[in-house]
């Protein structure tokens, strides 16, 4: 009996220390609350020249007009010869990948939707809405919401800097958590971005935040000084980006 009970707590014991969670200071939840992503954007600029790469490898350049879509998803693209003003368009499966630049008004109402939370200013950089650069789209085959079959899409990929591991792509239909205001003042709490599509190795998936400690194993379990520093229970769907880029820079060295 007392050799059972000897078993009992040194397997309480264990599983107490196993469960431990890690504490951290509040400047490093700061910095693990920082948005590192880029800004997610569904509409192209009609008067910025656009590249689009088709699987043959011809490049077509012009002033992107219109992008169409169907849920959330991109199906045709529309451009404009900035000189002879012949429209050419293009279909999302025959294209291998593309740069356009974000639409003025979309990032004029992204920067009103900025102030408008005052989470965002310590969390985002205002400057990745205002951007100027060009948005990357690459070719992905995915299954829509993990539901749909396979299929091919044109993806905006929002961690080109640190993509070499874990690509994510923007999800055009993500929501928001929400937060709350008081007569017309700016939002207090939520904005953040509830879900993504994610390429790791050969596996792509749509990344919902309730699904985050399901999949935390595959994402970041294959780096253990990873996982002791960042194991799944220290850990909030909020810093979703940090962990990216952090796993990204200890898995490289």
């Amino acid at each position: 009996m007392k050799f059972k009970t000897m078993l009992l707590a040194l397997f309480l014991v264990s599983t107490v220390s196993f469960a431990q969670k890690v504490k951290y200071s509040k400047e490093e939840i700061k910095k693990m609350e920082q948005y590192l992503f880029n800004e997610g954007f569904n509409s192209p600029s009609p008067k910025k020249t656009s590249t689009v790469t088709l699987k043959d490898g011809t490049t077509v350049k012009g002033f992107c007009g219109k992008i169409d879509t169907k849920k959330g998803q991109i199906f045709e693209v529309t451009l404009k010869d900035s000189i002879t003003k012949k429209t050419t368009v293009l279909l999302a499966d025959n294209i291998s990948e593309m740069y356009v630049f974000p639409n003025g008004a979309e990032k004029f109402m992204k920067v009103a939707k900025y102030m408008g939370n005052i989470r965002n200013y310590q969390t985002k950089k205002l400057k990745n809405t205002t951007t100027n650069d060009r948005i990357h789209f690459v070719n992905q085959t995915v299954s829509l919401k993990n539901k749909k079959d396979d299929k091919e899409f044109l993806m905006q990929i929002i961690n080109p800097e640190f993509d070499d591991i874990i690509s994510v792509y923007h999800d055009p239909r993500a929501k928001e958590t929400t937060g709350f205001s008081v007569m017309g003042s700016p939002q207090l709490g939520g904005g953040v971005i509830k879900s993504y599509y994610i390429k790791k190795g050969d596996k792509v998936m749509w990344l919902h935040k309730d699904d985050f400690e399901d999949n935390y194993d595959f994402l970041f379990g294959d780096n253990a000084e990873f996982m002791k520093k960042f194991p799944k229970s220290s850990v909030e769907w909020d810093y979703f980006s940090f962990l990216v880029y952090q796993y990204t820079e200890m898995s490289n060295g």
